[in-house]
């Protein structure tokens, strides 16, 4: 008996590891397009407000080789997320958030609905294709590792609360800044990034 748990346990865990996407790739998806900015090399702040379900501005334009800082708030009622990606980043990372909605790892006000709680083994969870291979939500453990929602290019903001981050736009391409938390993008949450020459 003990022998076929022990079995059992070795098949289900390397099951478990060809099955769920591998960190190696994990961090290219926004590299496309942009770094983690350093705060001596910003030139300006862009203020955004986002409320339930709308941005203002709905419109932002950068420079490529730009370093920005957004201080984004949150005047809503409703956890949301201000997130800078492709349309195609935008979509998988929709997919990831409803799995984390389904799971009970997020509720519709707090991002501490996550607290102590390990994501890294749910199936379908495919950071890498968001540029979030150490993407991490509230107070997750991902192993022994405390996880804060820190990628570079996305930040999840309770109601009522202000955070920053700071992005370098290292190259000029298509993309939009987007909450993809269940159902907020299909109800508008979603505003375009222009390139100025």
């Amino acid at each position: 008996m003990r022998l076929a748990t022990s079995v059992a346990a070795a098949a289900l865990a390397l099951f478990a590891a060809t099955a769920l996407p591998q960190p190696a790739a994990a961090d290219a998806a926004y590299q496309a397009f942009g770094a983690r900015g350093r705060a001596q090399d910003v030139k300006r702040t862009i203020d955004i407000v986002m409320r339930d379900n709308s941005y203002q501005p709905q419109r932002i334009q950068v420079r490529a080789g730009e370093t920005v800082r957004f201080r984004v708030r949150n005047a809503g009622e409703l956890l949301h997320e201000f997130n800078i990606g492709t349309a195609a980043m935008h979509q998988q990372h929709q997919r990831e958030m409803q799995a984390m909605f389904e799971s009970g790892m997020m509720s519709a006000t707090s991002k501490d609905a996550m607290a102590g709680m390990d994501h890294s083994k749910m199936p379908g969870m495919n950071h890498g294709a968001m540029g979030h291979g150490g993407m991490s939500h509230g107070s997750m453990n991902h192993g022994s590792a405390p996880m804060r929602h820190d990628d570079p290019n996305a930040v999840l903001v309770d109601p009522g609360k202000t955070e920053e981050m700071v992005f370098k736009f290292t190259k000029a391409t298509t993309l939009e800044f987007a909450c993809n938390i269940p159902g907020h993008y299909e109800s508008g949450m979603v505003g375009s990034v222009t390139f100025s020459r």
